[in-house]
C-alpha cells in the first residue's frame, strides 16, 4: 500500500476538542462510542414514528425571527442561521447566503457523497479500510487509539466520522472517495459554497489552499447546510433509502450541547462542528412538524473549551426557541 503524507505540523484546529485537557478528550470519546454502539444496535430506523398523528403546527414566524435575532445581537461573533418548516414551506434566515466556517460540520456532505457513490455502484459499505500509523490524526475519535493494520469498512468509518466526528475516520474515507468528488456532489446539488478544503488536520493535503487558510475544514452557508439536510429529509440528496439511511446515522450524533441541549426527548437528526472561534450546527428535528435549522457562528471572543462557553450557549438558547415556535418536544407516541 502506498505510503500516505505525514500530518502537518501546526495544522489549523479543525475539530472539537483540541484544546481540551488530554484526559477528559480519551474519556469523552470512549465513553461516546461506547453510548453510540449500544444505541445503534438497540435502534431501529424509521419515519417520523408517531408524529403524523399530531397535528402540524402554524409557527408565528415573525416572533420566531424577532427572538432569534435578539439572541444573535446579544452575542459577541458573528452569527447566521436559517431555518424551514418542511410542512408548510415557511423559512426565515439571518445571513444566511454568507459564508461560514463548518469545522465537522462538513462531514454531513461527505456523508452524501459516500452514499451517492454507493448508490452509482462506484463505492461498496462493506469495501474495506485499512488504519495505518500515519493516518491517524488527533481531536474527536477513537480510530486514533487503534493498532496499526486495523482493518474497517467504509460504512464503519460513515459511522464514526458522523457520530463521534472521527477525524481519522473522515481522512479515510476522503482517501478513498477523493475530495473533488465531495465538490462534484454538492455542485449537482445547488449547493456551490459548500466545500471540503482537504483532509482533517492535514492542511498540506488542501485543494484550495486559500479558502482553507481563511476558513479551515471546509466552507458553507446557513442556507446552503439547511438545505442539504431539506434534501435529505425529501429522499433528494441521494435517494430515498440512501437518504433515510443518512438521516438515521446522523439520529445517533452523540453530542447534545448546543441545538439540543435544553431539548431532552426532542428526535433529531444533527451535526455539529467546533474549533476555537466556530460554533455551528444543523438539525432536523421530528416535531408535529419537521423543522430543519441551522445555526453558524463565527469570530467568536469567548473561545474557552467550556460546557457553558457563550456560543454553545447562544445555540442552545436559539435551538430552545425554535422547537417552543414549533409547539415545543411532542409528547412519545403510544407503546405498541
Amino acid at each position: 500500500m502506498p505510503t500516505r503524507t505525514g500530518l502537518e505540523t501546526g495544522s489549523p484546529r479543525d475539530e472539537r476538542v483540541r484544546g481540551a485537557p488530554c484526559t477528559w478528550r480519551v474519556v469523552v470519546t470512549f465513553g461516546a462510542i461506547l453510548f453510540a454502539g449500544v444505541i445503534a444496535c438497540a435502534a431501529a430506523p424509521g419515519g417520523r414514528a408517531g408524529a403524523g398523528r399530531l397535528q402540524i403546527v402554524r409557527a408565528d414566524t415573525a416572533a420566531l425571527r424577532r427572538k432569534l435575532d435578539s439572541i444573535a445581537d446579544a452575542h459577541h461573533g458573528i452569527v447566521g442561521y436559517s431555518v424551514i418548516d418542511l410542512e408548510t414551506g415557511a423559512r426565515i434566515n439571518r445571513r444566511g447566503d454568507e459564508t461560514f466556517p463548518t469545522a465537522s460540520l462538513i462531514k454531513v456532505a461527505i456523508l452524501v457523497t459516500v452514499y451517492d457513490l454507493v448508490a452509482k455502484g462506484q463505492l461498496a459499505l462493506d469495501d474495506p479500510l485499512t488504519v495505518l500509523k500515519i493516518d491517524q490524526v488527533p481531536g474527536s475519535g477513537v480510530i486514533q487509539f487503534l493498532h496499526n493494520g486495523t482493518v474497517l469498512t467504509v460504512h464503519d468509518a460513515a459511522w464514526l466520522m458522523s457520530t463521534i466526528s472521527d477525524n481519522t475516520a473522515t481522512n479515510l474515507l476522503l482517501d478513498r472517495i477523493i475530495i473533488r468528488r465531495v465538490w462534484a456532489k454538492m455542485d449537482s446539488l445547488g449547493l456551490q459554497h459548500t466545500r471540503v478544503h482537504s483532509k482533517s488536520f492535514l492542511r498540506n493535503s488542501s485543494i484550495a489552499m486559500d479558502s482553507s487558510v481563511k476558513y479551515g475544514l471546509g466552507v458553507t452557508t446557513p442556507n446552503e447546510m439547511a438545505h442539504l439536510f431539506e434534501l435529505m429529509a425529501q429522499g433528494k440528496a441521494v435517494n430515498p433509502a440512501a437518504d433515510s439511511t443518512m438521516l438515521d446515522i446522523l439520529e445517533h450524533n452523540t453530542t447534545d450541547f448546543m441545538l439540543q441541549r435544553y431539548l431532552e426527548g426532542a428526535r433529531a437528526a444533527h451535526k455539529d462542528g467546533e474549533t476555537d472561534a466556530v460554533r455551528t450546527e444543523c438539525t432536523l428535528w421530528y416535531l408535529r412538524n419537521r423543522v430543519v435549522a441551522c445555526v453558524m457562528t463565527k469570530e467568536n471572543k469567548d473561545q474557552r473549551w467550556i460546557i457553558d462557553n457563550e456560543p454553545q450557549l447562544t445555540l442552545a438558547n436559539m435551538g430552545l426557541a425554535i422547537v417552543t415556535a414549533f409547539g415545543g418536544v411532542p409528547p412519545a407516541p403510544p407503546t405498541p
